[in-house]
C-alpha cells in the first residue's frame, strides 16, 4: 500500500465531487432538472480523475496494468452484464411481501413516481410514447437496461470505478476479501453523501436515504469485488456497475405502495435480495474466492 497515494486519491475523489456536489445547490441548482442530471454525471467521473493523478503524478506508475485496465472478455463480464436485472427481478418479488405493497399491473405507482421527477410537458410525452409501443413497457425497459448496460452506462461506471474498483482494489486488496469489500463499500456510500442530501434516490428521506445508500454500496461491494477479481478487469466492473443503474427501475415497474426506503433496489427489498446473493458468495467462497495478490 503506497500511503501518500491513498491519501491524494482519497482527498482528490472526495473534494472534487464534495466541492461540486455542495456548490451546486449553493447556487441555486435545483435536483431532478437537466443541470441536476449534468452535476451527477460529472460527479461520476471524479474518482477517475483522483485515480490518475495519484496514480501517475503521486506514485509515478502506469495506469493501464496496474489499475487492470482490462478488456479481455471472459464468462464474468456476462455476469457483470446480467446479474443486475435478475436482482432487480428478485427485488420486486421481494416487495410484493412487504407489508402496504401492492401488484400493479397498469404501473400506476411507476408513473406516479415519474410524474413527480419530470414536468407536465415531459410527463404528457412520455404517456404518448408508452400507447405507441407496441409490446409490454417492461420488455422495452430491459432491452434498453442490456443496452445501456455495455454502452453509456459502462462508460459512466468506469468514471467511478476505475478509483474503486481499480486504485482501491490495488491499494486495499492485501486486506483480503471482506475487509476491502467492507471498506471500499463505505467509502463509496459516503461519497454519495452530498447528492443524497438533495434528493438523489431518496427524495423524501434525504438524511436517512445517506445511511441506506451506504448500506446499498456495502451491500454490493462483495459482488463488485467478486466480479473485479475473477474477470481480472476494471472493465467488467463498470459494466455491472452500468448494468445495475440501467436495470435497478425494473424493479419497481410493477409496484403500488410503500416508499423509496422499503421497496426498490435502493431500499429494503433489494437488501434483502442483495444478503441472499451474498450468502451465496460466502456458502461458494472456497470455489469463488482465490487470494487475491496479484489480480
Amino acid at each position: 500500500m503506497n500511503k501518500n497515494g491513498l491519501i491524494a486519491y482519497l482527498a482528490l475523489s472526495f473534494g472534487l465531487s464534495w466541492l461540486m456536489g455542495i456548490l451546486y445547490p449553493l447556487l441555486g441548482g435545483k435536483w431532478n432538472t437537466p443541470a441536476a442530471l449534468a452535476v451527477a454525471t460529472a460527479y461520476m467521473f471524479m474518482p477517475m480523475i483522483a485515480a490518475i493523478v495519484a496514480q501517475k503524478l503521486v506514485m509515478r506508475e502506469n495506469l493501464k496494468e496496474p489499475l487492470a485496465i482490462r478488456f479481455k472478455l471472459n464468462r464474468w463480464f456476462a455476469v457483470a452484464w446480467l446479474l443486475p436485472p435478475v436482482i432487480a427481478g428478485a427485488t420486486f418479488g421481494v416487495s410484493l411481501l412487504l407489508p402496504g405493497v401492492e401488484f400493479a399491473p397498469e404501473m400506476e405507482g411507476f408513473l406516479a413516481r415519474l410524474q413527480e421527477t419530470m414536468t407536465p410537458e415531459q410527463y404528457a410525452q412520455m404517456q404518448e410514447q408508452m400507447k405507441t409501443i407496441p409490446i409490454a413497457p417492461i420488455y422495452v425497459m430491459i432491452l434498453q437496461a442490456l443496452i445501456a448496460a455495455i454502452t453509456v452506462n459502462a462508460v459512466a461506471g468506469f468514471g467511478e470505478e476505475l478509483g474503486w474498483r481499480g486504485f482501491l482494489y490495488k491499494e486495499w486488496k492485501h486486506l483480503g476479501f471482506r475487509r476491502l469489500s467492507l471498506l471500499t463499500g463505505a467509502t463509496w456510500g459516503i461519497w454519495h453523501a452530498p447528492l443524497i442530501l438533495q434528493g438523489h434516490n431518496y427524495p423524501h428521506f434525504p438524511v436517512a436515504g445517506v445511511f441506506m445508500m451506504i448500506i446499498f454500496c456495502i451491500l454490493w461491494a462483495p459482488l463488485f469485488t467478486l466480479v473485479r477479481m475473477k474477470s481480472g478487469s476494471v472493465i467488467a466492473a463498470s459494466i455491472l456497475h452500468g448494468s445495475i443503474n440501467a436495470s435497478i427501475g425494473i424493479s419497481i415497474v410493477y409496484v403500488k405502495g410503500g416508499n423509496e426506503l422499503l421497496i426498490g433496489g435502493t431500499g429494503l427489498a433489494g437488501f434483502i435480495v442483495l444478503v441472499g446473493a451474498n450468502a451465496l458468495v460466502w456458502v461458494f467462497r472456497h470455489k469463488l474466492i482465490v487470494p487475491m495478490q496479484g489480480n
